[in-house]
Formats: structure tokens, C-alpha cells, sequence
């Protein structure tokens, strides 16, 4: 599985922990940024793991900012992102399998270092269930962000 992972400078230890605890040969990492702590703004790294996503050059991201919150709501202003903030492991597997959730999203001052793993394994672990009624929903998520584009 390839998965994009991206950071602002308050998530970057815990994407560098993600880094080496997922370094499998199930997965391949691929590190839009940020690489240090200055100061950056979550938007900028929202973007660019949803751009792998869109561009078919990742299947799942994880995005980390400091509260998950400002990354989420980035995120999810890409059409085709449904990305999800996730503090527990019922939502992180819940959101891929009824939502079809591809972006997990984690607040690095919120959650530590052993449920974050748990939570990205959860996440990486599911798949959509494809059953009807969300298909039928995921299909109403498409019909909204359709009547909104430009």
C-alpha cells in the first residue's frame, strides 16, 4: 500500500515516528513534509498528501497538525478527500469502511505516540464495505462536492 504522509512543524515527531514504525514491506511511506521544525502552515501539507491521493501516486494519507482539526478541514476542501480527524479506533476503521475515509487525520498535541499507531493501523487495516446504503452516501458526498466546484 502506498500512503502519503504529511505534517505542519507541531506533527513532525510524530510523523518521524510513523516513518520508522511503518518502514514494512507492506507499505511504501511517501514524505510530502514538512522536515523540520520552522514554522509551516497545515494547509500547505493537507494539500500535498491529497494531491498524491487525486494523482493516483498514493491509496491512503495520513495528515498530523497540532490539534488534527485545521488539517481536516483543509483536506477536505480537495474533491475526492474524505478525510477523517480520528482520537479512537472505532472511528479510524469505521470511517474507511462506511465513509470510504482515505485520509486519517491525527492531532500530534492530542494524541500520543502508542494510539496514534493503533489508530493508523486501524486505518490502514480497513476497507470499504461497499454496501449499499454507503455506497448511496459516499455517491451524495460526490453529488455535494460537484455542486460546489468552481
Amino acid at each position: 500500500m502506498k500512503i502519503a504522509i504529511g505534517s505542519d512543524h507541531a506533527g513532525l515527531w510524530l510523523k518521524k515516528s510513523f516513518i520508522a514504525h511503518f518502514d514494512k514491506p507492506e507499505y511504501r511511506l511517501i514524505d510530502v513534509g514538512t522536515y523540520s521544525t520552522e514554522p509551516v502552515d497545515y494547509p500547505d501539507y493537507a494539500e500535498a498528501v491529497g494531491r498524491k491521493l487525486i494523482e493516483g501516486s498514493a491509496d491512503r494519507g495520513i495528515l498530523i497538525c497540532c490539534s488534527g482539526v485545521g488539517a481536516s478541514v483543509a483536506a477536505n476542501k480537495i474533491p475526492g478527500i474524505r478525510a477523517g480527524l480520528c482520537h479512537d479506533t472505532y472511528s479510524a476503521h469505521q470511517g474507511v469502511e462506511h465513509d470510504d475515509m482515505n485520509i486519517i487525520v491525527l492531532g500530534a498535541c492530542v494524541v500520543g505516540l502508542r494510539l496514534a499507531i493503533e489508530l493508523v493501523q486501524s486505518f490502514l487495516g480497513a476497507t470499504f464495505n461497499g454496501e449499499e446504503r454507503h455506497r448511496r452516501r459516499v455517491g451524495k458526498i460526490q453529488s455535494i462536492e460537484k455542486r460546489y466546484k468552481d
